[in-house]
């Protein structure tokens, strides 16, 4: 059963976010990058049993305009608006001293680990799920090469399979739609891509932070970039990764077991 979900839009400087909050309890952050709030309602669905769950679509996608749509959206622009988002919708009220709790997967894993960084205080526990940092694999210049080749050769293609594929699991149709997550995939190309893969986190501050920090990965991601990076992470934290079901979408195609993890995970804290 779906649960009752309250859009939102919160104007900060250079744009519009927009963000939906379903269920009671606990601030839980549900943050992706580039996939907006659509690819989480399944498991925000679950996880409204118990908590209060945010999510949103990020800067510059899909109904959150920006003023600028050439700006640079690095991880630490992309932390601030969660930062922001969280003040305004009342982490404090929800969760006491304890600090919100954030689950970011892919870029918004990276924007979680950069906001983890920057504004400690306001966190309790992140789960970094799947961040796609190859600059901590060991072939990590080969693999520089291999995105931007990547990008350059999606940007000249377009509209690509994979932003289709996007659309269609989203339950969108019509070739307006199409047309829009097509863009806004030229414009995390060009604008995000590249700064998240190769973002590189202070892995001494994360340590000392006093967030915790629980790197997830993927039962099924086995020898893929992420899952690699996911594990890399872990080590370098001194921690084991934690894994989840599924693969890099695991939360799409396992919203129920998933999310049960995750309370696990969570509980654990």
């Amino acid at each position: 059963m779906s649960a009752s979900v309250v859009p939102g839009v919160l104007h900060v400087r250079g744009a519009d976010l927009y963000y939906e909050l379903r269920g009671a309890g606990p601030l839980l952050a549900l943050i992706g990058g580039p996939m907006d709030a659509r690819g989480f309602a399944a498991l925000a669905d679950e996880l409204a049993r118990d908590h209060r769950v945010l999510t949103t679509d990020p800067r510059g996608v899909l109904r959150s305009p920006v003023d600028d749509p050439e700006q640079e959206r690095f991880p630490e622009l992309r932390a601030a608006d969660l930062a922001r988002l969280v003040r305004h919708v009342g982490a404090a009220g929800a969760t006491g001293d304890s600090g919100v709790a954030v689950l970011g997967t892919c870029g918004g894993a990276v924007a979680a680990l950069a906001l983890a960084l920057a504004q400690p205080d306001l966190l309790g526990t992140v789960v970094a799920h799947e961040p796609p940092l190859p600059e901590l694999l060991p072939d990590r210049a080969e693999r520089r090469i291999a995105t931007e080749e990547t990008v350059r050769h999606s940007l000249e293609r377009g509209i690509s399979d994979a932003s289709v594929a996007v659309h269609f699991a989203a339950g969108r149709s019509g070739g307006e739609a199409v047309a829009q997550d097509g863009a806004d995939e030229q414009r995390f190309l060009q604008h995000e891509m590249l700064s998240t893969t190769q973002w590189v986190p202070d892995v001494a501050r994360l340590r000392g932070s006093g967030t915790r920090i629980v790197v997830g990965v993927g039962e099924d991601s086995a020898g893929q970039t992420c899952g690699l990076a996911a594990r890399a992470l872990a080590a370098d934290l001194g921690t084991g990764a934690v894994e989840f079901p599924g693969g890099h979408l695991g939360f799409v195609d396992h919203p129920a077991t998933f999310a049960d993890r995750l309370r696990a995970v969570l509980a654990e804290g």
